[in-house]
């Protein structure tokens, strides 16, 4: 009775970290909307993000499997969000972004298609539950490892710029009440991918409290210096050009003649 109660409690909580995550990408998006430029925001994760919010809602309907309703409520809501990422995204990025991006939109939603028509009509019970499980858990790891880019970019230029820490912070709360509410329901599909994303989200954490202070070498250091250099040189030749400075040698020249 006492684990069942727990079971729901993080299921809600969950829900609740899941939501917030969902929707911490918003600072990033209205700083694109600011600049009219998605900048060096990559768009890999959202489109990871809303394949695994529809395998992960597919997995939790009653026909699939147990006592996963949570689930699939807020992975449903959550694929919802992230086609509405996506399609921003895709509003604002460079034309060879923009390509990548929504070349990856339509594997996505072929793959959830495919997955989905297999596991409704060619499989029953307990395989329907292993295969849609299955693909879940690798979507899910998949979603979580896609922000290994940009750690790669924290790391290289030592700066959290594109690393939000709203998003870092909800990745690992979602992924430890999930990691917690699979292990309550003895369910491998679900605690397993939040395993991996409470993980990450703690090495996110980690790198964002080692760089968050860094500053970094101004970046116009070396223009300001080259700047300086040419005004120097054009004070001289305009120093050149001045006639005051040659007004003593003339003087001097004059009275040569007269003596």
């Amino acid at each position: 009775m006492a684990t069942a109660a727990l079971h729901t409690v993080f299921g809600i909580f969950g829900n609740i970290t899941a939501l917030f995550l969902f929707l911490a990408p918003i600072i990033t998006f209205v700083r694109i909307y600011k600049s009219k430029s998605t900048e060096k925001f990559s768009g890999i994760p959202y489109v990871m993000t809303l394949l695994n919010c529809l395998l992960s809602a597919w997995y939790g309907l009653p026909f699939v499997s147990s006592n996963n309703m949570l689930v699939s409520t807020i992975n449903g809501t959550g694929a919802a969000i992230e086609v509405v990422y996506v399609v921003f995204f895709l509003f604002y990025a460079p034309r060879k972004e923009k390509a990548k991006i929504f070349g990856l939109f339509m594997l996505v939603l072929t793959v959830f298609a495919a997955i989905a028509l297999v596991s409704l009509f060619a499989l029953h019970g307990n395989k329907r539950k292993l295969f849609c499980g299955v693909a879940a858990t690798v979507f899910s790891i998949t979603m979580y490892a896609s922000p290994l880019s940009i750690m790669r970019l924290v790391i290289k230029t030592k700066s959290v710029e594109y690393m939000p820490f709203f998003l870092s912070l909800f990745v690992f709360l979602c992924g430890t009440s999930w990691f917690i509410f699979g292990l309550l329901g003895h369910d491998i599909f679900v605690f397993l991918p939040n395993g991996f994303g409470c993980g990450l989200g703690t090495a996110q954490l980690i790198l964002y409290f080692i760089y968050r202070n860094y500053k970094g070498e101004p970046k116009n250091k070396v223009h300001n210096y080259a700047g300086s250099m040419e005004t120097t040189g054009e004070t001289e030749k305009d120093a050149d050009r001045d006639p005051a400075k040659h007004q003593p040698d003339l003087m001097n020249k004059q009275a040569d003649e007269k003596v």
